[in-house]
């Protein structure tokens, strides 16, 4: 209430005495609670003795604490600007059991840190570990004079009521700054983290650091963090700031200057209480969640190095290389084919000189009845020769000669129907397959009796498609790989991404800009493939156009859809493999691996319609596949890694459909899969093994089935006793041993049928199998592998062996690409000897 009217009236000149009055109280009340709070700190400072000693450098302290009083250790030290110094402050505790932990904070002008002795770590599961000999080095706070002397003080305390025993010692670390290209040996354990100064030397502006050790573990983590205080030097926080990453023998990381303003960094090497991050093995879960742990011996010897990485000239000179080796094939292919048009001119001339008829040349003029559809729409038409097995006398169902005019009605016919489904619908058709398709030697006129119009369009559908799938599956890898970037960059955590770490060159926000820069020749030459075949389609036109015979009646039928997907294919992996090395891990390995797939199916697709072109495979029907095969992938990836369930499923999976496909391809389409098929397979064993033994009518095709499956059937058992960790490589294997086989039986039969090879598909077919032998060397170097803990992967990173700027695996890129144009060139090309042979005369195999 006085209060009260003392606010009430303190703007009215009557209540001054009053006010005067409550002042003066208010002042006593005040220097007597002062009074009271000063005799209690008294009474307090006599129950808790704080003793303060002046103490030196490189002196160990031997004293005993308990909870009744407090010793502060004061040190002072001349720090310069130009000369960084470390101070080491090292604790023992010498006796075994104690009630309470010592504390010991150490403060300094600018920072403060404390901890525990004995020091509990924590573990998986919440393990604890104590440590009794701990080693902490002091962060050095910047200063801006030329020499200043500074204070720091070591509090010692405890709350046990009995006295312990410990040993304090505070040393210099004269080699706290490290030296360029200088390598430096130390010790480090998880209670003794070891840290040092870095600064950048002028003219350098990205250096590399690393850390090597004899030992595989403990596991240990090196971290790279700014120049202040605090440090976060233990297994607890290391990952709070800064880039960091695991390792066992191997640590690097790459550092650039403008990421740390103030010009320096500190290197922090910190070894774990565990080494079940760097696949190290786990130790039994105790039962009793609070007791303590003895972690053992974990001390480490490492030694750290840190050397300037490469400047922008070799940048520069990088991507000129990878550019200049990519252009020269687009040279080399140009001067080809100058070459080639020349010599074709010059045949054209031998053989039609300008002053000879038209019935001299041996060609008859185009009738209108016979080309006009051709000449208003602008499709490509051609006469495939039509064998009549009826009146066939021979064994092999040869070329029956007919008239132009012949030919001309049997085109005119086909022009009444332009979908491939109603051709296939009629009566007779049908019968006329189901004929021709189980004669005993097949010629390419048997399985070329299509419209090439429908053919065509069929095909063209293939790269159309690829072009869709590309879309919609390029723009989501791209964005989460960006994710993955940001992810890196902000975190630091540099266990995301699977590196070779030696050799990985930064730019802008990419890592290693080196391994994404190395897949531009997937795209240089897939577009190279792509221009060369857009050329030979359009030459394949014109001959068209002009009604030449060769076009229309003789070599392999000319359908280039599945080329053209090819290329694309070819491009989308160059650019799927660099999204792939912006972070590579195994979430995202099949980035790198699904146009893989999509490139041995589509080789394999094309080797098939070269003399099966009426019953090849639909687009559909073959990116279905390939879609189950990328599936498959998936679920290996995810779930594969020791599963027997889904081995067992999948090997099951893998020989059922080895038999169906090998089923359709033996019998060319001629069967069906329904409830008798056992049936008829029983029939067919005991008519054809069991009442007489009668070999197979198809051998050629007989022979390559049987390898196919043997191959399929091993691989399949290796799957399901291996169980191999990289699933998608093991599936990616098994695409590419079933096309090797294909091709490799697609040539044998091609010269055991009397055909011969000319000489650019020879020298393309040596030159791609030596390419392919480099490129598989530089592939199976392993420079990281996400089957294993990034630890471990690191120890398989080595240095930069090409212009200081590739590595092994930047060359498997640069060889890959090539070997794989190559392969595409040899499909291209190894039938070019049969453009002037007439189909009749071109046997199926």
């Amino acid at each position: 209430m006085v209060l009260r009217s003392y606010w009430k009236c303190r703007l009215k000149s009557s209540c001054f005495p009053l006010a005067r009055w409550i002042r003066t109280g208010l002042a006593a009340l005040f220097w007597i609670c002062v009074t009271q709070l000063v005799c209690g700190a008294g009474t307090l400072g006599e129950a808790k003795s704080v003793i303060q000693k002046d103490a030196e450098f490189d002196v160990t302290y031997h004293d005993t604490v308990i909870s009744e009083n407090q010793t502060i250790y004061a040190f002072n030290h001349t720090i310069s600007r130009n000369k960084t110094e470390g101070v080491r402050v090292t604790v023992d505790v010498l006796q075994q059991y104690l009630e309470s932990p010592i504390l010991f904070v150490i403060r300094q002008k600018q920072a403060v840190m404390s901890f525990q002795v004995p020091l509990i770590l924590r573990g998986l599961y919440q393990r604890k570990y104590p440590y009794k000999h701990v080693g902490r080095t002091l962060c050095q706070p910047p200063t801006r004079a030329a020499s200043e002397t500074q204070y720091f003080f070591v509090d010692v305390s405890t709350l046990s009521s009995q006295g312990t025993n410990y040993q304090l010692r505070v040393s210099r670390v004269e080699s706290f700054t490290l030296q360029t290209d200088k390598k430096f040996s130390f010790t480090a354990s998880p209670s003794q983290p070891q840290f040092f100064k870095y600064v950048f030397p002028d003219g350098v502006d990205t250096v590399i650091v690393k850390v090597n050790s004899d030992e595989n573990f403990p596991c240990s983590v090196m971290s790279i963090q700014d120049i202040q205080c605090p440090v976060f030097d233990l297994d607890n926080n290391v990952a709070f700031i800064g880039m960091y990453q695991t390792m066992t023998k191997k640590g690097a990381i790459t550092v650039q200057r403008k990421d740390f303003p103030s010009n320096s960094f500190y290197v922090v090497v910190v070894v774990k209480t565990e080494d079940e991050a760097c696949g190290g093995p786990l130790r039994f879960y105790p039962l009793q969640p609070d007791k303590l742990i003895d972690a053992g011996n974990r001390t480490k010897d490492l030694d750290v190095v840190v050397s300037p990485a490469i400047n922008s000239d070799k940048y520069v000179i990088g991507m000129l290389f990878c550019l200049g080796i990519f252009l020269s094939f687009y040279v080399l292919t140009l001067l080809v084919s100058c070459v080639e048009n020349k010599r074709m001119k010059r045949r054209e001339l031998f053989l039609n000189p300008p002053d000879m008829s038209p019935a001299e040349t041996g060609k008859t003029p185009a009738s209108p009845y016979e080309y006009g559809s051709f000449a208003d729409n602008g499709s490509t038409l051609s006469s495939e020769a039509v064998t009549d097995s009826a009146t066939s006398t021979d064994n092999n169902y040869g070329y029956l000669e007919r008239s132009l005019d012949s030919v001309a009605r049997s085109r005119q016919e086909s022009l009444s129907s332009v979908e491939e489904d109603d051709y296939d619908t009629l009566e007779d058709i049908d019968s006329d397959k189901n004929i021709v398709r189980t004669k005993k030697y097949l010629c390419v006129s048997d399985l070329a009796r299509k419209d090439k119009r429908i053919l065509n369009k069929k095909y063209q559908i293939y790269f159309w498609n690829i072009a869709t799938i590309a879309v919609f599956y390029a723009l989501p890898v791209i964005q989460l790989v960006i994710t993955y970037q940001t992810a890196v960059n902000v975190t630091g955590n540099q266990d995301i991404c699977y590196y070779n770490f030696l050799c990985a060159h930064p730019l802008g926000a990419l890592s290693a800009f080196n391994n994404i820069l190395s897949n531009l020749g997937y795209v240089m030459l897939g577009l190279l493939f792509l221009l060369i075949v857009l050329k030979r389609d359009v030459t394949h036109n014109r001959a068209l156009v002009r009604n030449d015979l060769n076009a229309l009646e003789c070599g392999i039928p000319k359908h280039f859809g599945v080329y053209y997907a090819m290329g694309t294919a070819l491009m989308m992996e160059g650019l799927l493999s660099a999204c792939y090395h912006v972070c590579p891990n195994y979430t995202n390995f099949q980035f790198d691996t699904s146009f893989m797939y999509m490139i041995a199916g589509l080789c394999m697709v094309k080797l098939y319609q070269k003399r099966h072109p009426d019953i090849n495979a639909s687009a559909y029907t073959a990116y279905a596949c390939l879609a189950a095969v990328i599936f498959f992938s998936v679920l290996g990836v995810v779930f594969g890694r020791g599963n027997t369930v889904f081995w067992i499923v999948f090997s099951v999976i893998h020989i059922l459909a080895t038999l169906l496909l090998s089923t359709q391809l033996y019998y060319m389409g001629r069967w069906r899969l329904d409830a008798g098929v056992m049936r008829r397979i029983v029939y067919v064993i005991y008519t054809d093994c069991i009442r007489q033994c009668s070999g197979p009518m198809y051998i050629d095709r007989m022979v390559l089935l049987v390898m196919g499956n043997i191959v399929n059937w091993s691989l399949a058992a290796y799957g399901l006793i291996e169980r191999p960790n990289d699933f998608a490589s093991y599936l990616l294997a098994i695409a590419i041993c079933n096309l090797l086989l294909y091709f490799a039986f697609y040539i044998i039969m091609k010269l055991r049928s009397g055909e011969r090879i000319k000489c650019l598909p020879l020298v393309c077919i040596l030159f791609t199998a030596v390419v392919w032998g480099f490129a598989l060397y530089f592939f199976f170097q392993g420079l990281s592998t996400w089957q294993k803990t990034p630890a471990e992967s690191r120890e398989h990173n080595r240095d930069c062996i090409l212009l200081s700027f590739f590595d092994d695996h930047d060359i498997w890129h640069f060889l890959s690409s090539i070997a794989m144009f190559g392969s595409f060139l040899v499909l291209l090309t190894m039938d070019d000897d049969l453009d002037t042979v007439q189909r009749d005369k071109i046997y199926v195999f």
